[in-house]
Order: structure tokens, then C-alpha cells, then sequence
């Protein structure tokens, strides 16, 4: 039996959700998202709580449970309250800035690299080394952040690059004399 499957994930006060066949749709103050469902998943909506259940004993029903319920609750968490991913820049002259609708990347390369800002997201960067990418899909957040993390990602020997707050570099011994 799924132990994340059978918990059922709360709606908090400000969020509405509907529940339309094989469709969950949450809205709240950060916007509207939805997801479609496999069809041995089934949703319910009863007493501001939304269940999740296999519709079949099948081994894709068993499997898919417990990601279906984690991706309805990352749908409610994200009109509720959003989520954010922090990068960190490292390296000389290595810098970053939002200007526009675009982010400016200074990696070290010939021309600077310029990043378009997709709508439904915010960067931020409080210093030239920080981003801040916030939005209400995780899956999307997460995506943008490993794009721009790909441009120029932490080397083993100075630990130069971008990466991401809570990554932990490890570091080689460069080479002896």
C-alpha cells in the first residue's frame, strides 16, 4: 500500500479546487494550474480535502498513486504559496542581472548570454551573484533554474559556475608539482 498515496492533501483557505474527470484544477492568489490524471487515477474532492485513489489494483495504478497525490498537492502548495529556487554564482567577473524581461548571464563566455523570462515566473537578483527564480509550477521553477544552472555548470577544481544554494561542490585536488 503507498504510504504518500493515502494521505489526503488539504485545501488551505483562499484556494479553490475543482475536480472534472480525469482534470484537477487548483486557483489561488499566484494564478491557475491544472493537471490531467492517468485514467486508473481517480480524484475526489470531499470536505476541503482532495483524495487520491487507484481506480484498478494494476501495477501502473500502484505505481502512478503516490505521484499523482504528490503532483496535486505541488498544484495546491503552488497557487497557495509558490516556490522558489536559489542559484549561486562563483567565479570572477561572473555575474548576473534582470533587465527587462530577460536575464542577463555573464559566464565567462565571448557575448553575454540572455535568458527570456517565461511568463507566470519572477527572478530576482538582490547581488550581481544571486538569483532568485520564483512561480507557482514547480516542475517549470525547477526546469529554468537546471537550464541556466546547464550554461555553465560548477567544475570540480575552483568550484566555478552556477549552482544551485543548497549544492555542496565537491572539490579535487588540482595537480602536483
Amino acid at each position: 500500500m503507498s504510504r504518500i498515496g493515502k494521505h489526503p492533501v488539504p485545501v488551505p483557505a483562499g484556494v479553490t479546487v475543482q475536480v472534472t474527470g480525469q482534470t484537477v484544477t487548483a486557483k489561488g492568489k499566484l494564478g491557475q494550474l491544472s493537471l490531467n490524471l492517468i485514467d486508473e487515477i481517480e480524484a475526489k474532492l470531499e470536505d476541503g480535502k482532495i483524495t487520491v485513489l487507484p481506480r484498478t489494483e494494476t501495477v501502473r495504478a500502484r505505481q502512478n498513486w503516490a505521484t499523482a497525490r504528490t503532483n496535486v498537492a505541488n498544484l495546491v502548495t503552488g497557487v497557495d504559496k509558490g516556490f522558489t529556487r536559489n542559484l549561486e554564482i562563483t567565479g570572477v567577473g561572473y555575474k548576473a542581472a534582470v533587465a527587462g524581461s530577460e536575464l542577463v548571464l555573464n559566464l565567462g563566455f565571448s557575448h553575454d548570454i540572455r535568458y527570456p523570462i517565461p511568463a507566470g515566473i519572477t527572478m530576482k537578483c538582490e547581488k550581481p551573484t544571486s538569483i532568485s527564480i520564483s512561480g507557482a509550477d514547480k516542475q517549470q521553477v525547477g526546469q529554468i533554474a537546471a537550464e541556466i544552472r546547464g550554461y555553465r555548470p560548477p567544475e570540480p577544481y575552483k568550484g566555478k559556475g552556477v549552482k544551485y544554494d543548497n549544492e555542496t561542490i565537491i572539490r579535487k585536488e588540482g595537480k602536483k608539482k
